[in-house]
């Protein structure tokens, strides 16, 4: 089974979200000081990279990320590239089965770009698609952008759409390299006490390709 490692990585040169707190990593304790093992500190925005929002994010009393159901966040997804297009629309939703894939993760040139680079004119989801995808019965949709919303949105009204339909949004995926298809999708967010967001490991794994190669 091919596994797509759809998750950026991060460290130090990662963008985030302009005014967001930066990746850091220090270390507490070192062997080449005579420490017996190497550790680590970090602190970073809880949305730098791949990661997660919780309702909460935009909603004072919605669900914060330990809360979140497990099981909207591994199963089977469908990846749509949406290609030039400038926005994420009901037309991109065109051919997938919510049925067989209540996950959707939708591909954009995003994805091209290094995980230094933010970009801040990306395809964001129209309300119309959000509105859709609830009344289809989605629980989870993920975009390779910074956000699900137009990076000036001030009302995040995609992100409202979603949340008050219990859907999961996942944002900044890397999806170079994953063809448009059906797969299991594992992203599981960090159990961190009244978060608004979490950092994801998210994976793709693809039935079609018995090789076990990770990309």
């Amino acid at each position: 089974m091919k596994i797509y490692d759809i998750s950026r990585t991060l460290s130090p040169a990662i963008a985030v979200w302009p005014g967001d707190r930066p990746f850091h990593m220090e270390p507490t304790m070192l062997r080449s000081q005579g420490d017996s093992v190497n550790v680590s500190a970090i602190s970073m925005s809880v949305h730098a990279g791949t990661h997660a929002d919780a309702p909460y994010h935009v909603d004072d009393s919605g669900p914060t990320v330990e809360t979140l159901p497990l099981e909207k966040f591994l199963g089977p997804a469908a990846v749509v590239d949406v290609g030039d297009a400038p926005h994420i629309g009901v037309e991109h939703l065109r051919g997938v089965d919510l049925a067989r894939t209540p996950r959707v993760l939708f591909k954009t040139p995003a994805s091209s770009l290094p995980d230094e680079a933010f970009p801040e004119n990306f395809p964001a989801l129209t309300p119309e698609l959000a509105e859709l995808l609830g009344e289809r019965g989605a629980v989870l949709v993920g975009t390779d952008a910074p956000s699900v919303d137009p990076f000036t949105s001030r009302t995040l009204e995609v992100h409202r759409i979603l949340a008050r339909y219990g859907i999961v949004n996942l944002e900044n995926l890397q999806l170079r390299g994953v063809p448009p298809g059906e797969y299991e999708l594992i992203a599981l967010p960090l159990k961190i006490a009244g978060a608004d967001a979490s950092p994801l490991r998210a994976v793709l794994l693809s039935p079609s390709d018995a090789s076990g190669e990770v990309s």
